[in-house]
């Protein structure tokens, strides 16, 4: 298994096959949206499952699918069959706004997908088509509820934001007391396109206010186990079947045993959600490389990462200190 230079395994990729999203949340990008890339731009699937099979070589056994919106791209489903079928991939699991889901949770549940990351703000449908500009929340609950029926297990991933869904915290832990889900709230980033404003001090709400928030609502979180590379600090509280989790992505408190590549849908490589990108697999792929020649680039990049997000945004040229849309580097 290949680690870094501060001792941290490579075990985990998120893997980005899109820049494009069917929503525009206010977070992610402008109301506008961005400037998608050309098709030709974009890796093709067959490249992906190349570099997939090359880390695995060096230790990824999790693989992530996130995008943009993944099932926005064509033939998503059948390009999912063929990575689950390479040999030392354990665990294929996918991160969705929910929208299109729906009528391929079947597939899912007979690939062998585990664990699908739906992105939820609100219950509300008023304040869901506020923060996504888009009156889709009938689609993503219909989602929600198949992805369940299958016995997929579901993660809410909600992003805590001051003045828009602060109301809507309690009722979305309120689905853990009937339900087997985890909802993970998530400190807000400043990766919407524009530039880095916050600093983690200044953040209204941090993870520590988000947990005293629940904590006066629902009562106790007990902190619960959480494997080697979480970024949620996850809890129980009593009488609840599911999990609450708080995932402190702006204070950056779980750097130290993160064990995750990001590969953007361009092909660039990202040691830190918040580096500039630090090495392009698709001029590699496309310009000849053979598949040491690429084993031998990320092991390099990975061994040479920042210790922390800290670090990694200070590495960040200056001319780069605008932050890319999330949509760009893969949720």
């Amino acid at each position: 298994m290949l680690h870094d230079a501060h001792g941290r395994p490579l075990e985990y990729l998120r893997l980005a096959v899109t820049d494009r999203c069917n929503l525009r949340c206010f977070y992610c990008m402008p109301e506008e949206g961005i400037k998608y890339m050309p098709k030709h731009e974009l890796l093709s699937y067959e490249e992906m499952l190349r570099l997939v099979e090359i880390m695995t070589g060096l230790g990824v056994r999790k693989v992530r699918l996130t995008g943009g919106e993944p099932f926005v791209r064509r033939d998503l489903v059948p390009f999912m069959e063929r990575l689950a079928a390479i040999p030392g991939l354990d665990d294929l699991s996918l991160t969705t706004n929910g929208v299109l889901t729906a009528p391929h949770v079947p597939t899912l549940a007979r690939l062998g997908v585990k664990a699908v990351n739906l992105s939820l703000d609100t219950l509300d449908r008023q304040r869901f088509f506020e923060i996504t500009r888009r009156d889709e929340l009938p689609q993503v609950m219909n989602t929600f509820h198949a992805l369940l029926d299958a016995g997929i297990q579901v993660k809410i991933n909600a992003v805590v934001m001051d003045g828009r869904n602060i109301q809507d915290l309690v009722p979305l832990a309120e689905l853990t007391r009937d339900l087997p889900v985890e909802v993970r709230f998530i400190e807000e980033m400043p990766f919407n396109g524009g530039s880095h404003v916050a600093t983690p001090e200044s953040l209204p709400w941090n993870h520590r206010r988000i947990r005293q928030h629940l904590e006066a609502h629902l009562g106790a979180l007990t902190p619960a186990y959480t494997a080697t590379g979480a970024t949620a600090d996850e809890y129980t509280i009593a009488g609840h079947q599911g999990r609450v989790g708080i995932i402190a992505a702006y204070s950056r408190t779980f750097c130290g045993t993160c064990n995750r590549l990001r590969l953007t849908a361009e092909g660039g490589i990202k040691t830190c959600l918040y580096d500039q990108g630090v090495l392009d697999l698709r001029a590699m792929l496309r310009g000849g490389a053979t598949d040491a020649d690429i084993a031998q680039a990320l092991s390099q990049a990975f061994y040479h990462r920042a210790a922390n997000g800290f670090e990694a945004e200070r590495l960040r040229p200056v001319h780069q200190l605008n932050f890319e849309s999330m949509a760009t580097i893969g949720g």
